[in-house]
């Protein structure tokens, strides 16, 4: 076939597209209509789960697997957004690795909401200001997030998803790098960084600043300057990408939790966080965990906070995998509950893909 004869194909296989894409649209809408009569929830984490995993097993290329996820995750965001407004809390400003993270999670057309600090997505959920907030809980490099584990011991709210989202610094200018005079960003990513700008960017003044977000706000302004921020900062601020992936490590990654006031049902692949405290006395904590040894159930993380109540009383975090409305995970939290002075249920969720531990 010519080119005149395969651009053809393309316009054609288009308007097909248009068509079908609409046709879903509608049927998701009358799911919406349904769910409002109904009082249900618009995001079902286990029901998304499904759908990107069926399409993905119907995949046969050329398309790789993250291709027909990030087009399907554009999908199911607008069908989201026809069924109802949706509204997303997140640790802002704008372009921050968490506005990252919940843009990969409910695509670009939902409602997106910058709250100043952890505390402030929580009351934006527990207001209903906003259906969802995306909180950081952990990195793998700096460790957990206090601030949202203090969090839980005070709110009903629930973890209903988790997200992991590779942390990449790309350096991001108006002008040429040769005519950079400062470079704005976190102290944190300068740190990670640091090899990098030693060798590529030697006498060029480091400016730090409150986010990678604020970084980007400002290098968008000045034309001798840049920033270490993300490629989402360099779309919202209108920057070129001049380097890409200039962190020191690789690997780092931060993983996101998605609140709202209730979790759903099992997907079949899911993980449990708790929230507990055991009695004053020796062993007390060996014996309470022993409940999942017992039932066979693999616990991947445990954080220990102060309770705030009492000196030297702990809350203990957990993760196990299982959904707490399965029978063995349901018998092994009653087993636990012998052992502890509180025990709530934070949320069950499906595990992230490509994250099974």
């Amino acid at each position: 076939m010519n080119l005149d004869a395969l651009r053809k194909r393309i316009d054609e296989l288009d308007a097909e597209l248009v068509r079908l894409l609409n046709a879903r649209a509608e049927t998701a809408r009358d799911i919406g209509r349904l769910k409002e009569g109904a009082g249900a929830s618009v995001y079902v984490p286990a029901r998304e789960q499904a759908v990107l995993d069926r399409v993905c097993g119907l995949n046969e290329g050329p398309l790789p697997e993250a291709s027909i996820r990030a087009v399907y995750r554009e999908i199911v965001s607008a069908s989201t957004a026809l069924e109802h407004e949706v509204r997303i809390a997140y640790l802002g400003p704008p372009a921050t690795f968490t506005h990252e993270a919940a843009r990969a999670r409910f695509g670009a057309s939902v409602a997106y909401r910058p709250c100043e600090t952890i505390a402030d997505v929580f009351a934006q959920v527990e207001k209903r200001s906003a259906e969802y907030g995306v909180v950081p809980i952990e990195n793998s490099t700096e460790g957990a997030v206090t601030h949202t584990l203090d969090r839980f011991v005070e709110t009903p709210l629930k973890i209903c998803a988790e997200i992991y989202l590779p942390i990449a610094h790309h350096l991001l200018a108006r002008g040429p790098r040769a005519g950079l005079r400062r470079v704005y960003s976190n102290p944190q990513v300068f740190g990670q960084c640091r090899h990098w700008l030693q060798e590529h960017l030697r006498g060029v003044d480091q400016v730090p600043v409150s986010s990678t977000a604020r970084a980007a706000e400002q290098a968008a302004s000045e034309a001798d300057a840049g920033a270490l921020a993300s490629l989402l900062a360099a779309e919202l601020y209108g920057l070129e990408v001049l380097e890409r992936d200039i962190q020191d490590l690789g690997g780092n990654t931060t993983r996101f939790l998605v609140i709202a006031p209730a979790y759903g049902p099992p997907s079949g692949k899911d993980r449990t966080s708790l929230l507990f405290g055991v009695r004053d006395r020796a062993g007390a904590l060996y014996q309470a965990l022993a409940a999942f040894n017992k039932a066979g159930i693999s616990m991947s993380k445990i954080e220990s906070r102060p309770s705030r109540r009492k000196v030297w009383e702990y809350w203990f975090f957990v993760d196990i995998e299982g959904h707490a409305d399965e029978p063995a995970v349901r018998a092994a939290l009653e087993k636990l509950g012998a052992h502890c002075t509180t025990l709530t249920v934070l949320g069950s969720y499906p595990r992230a893909v490509g994250r099974e531990g």
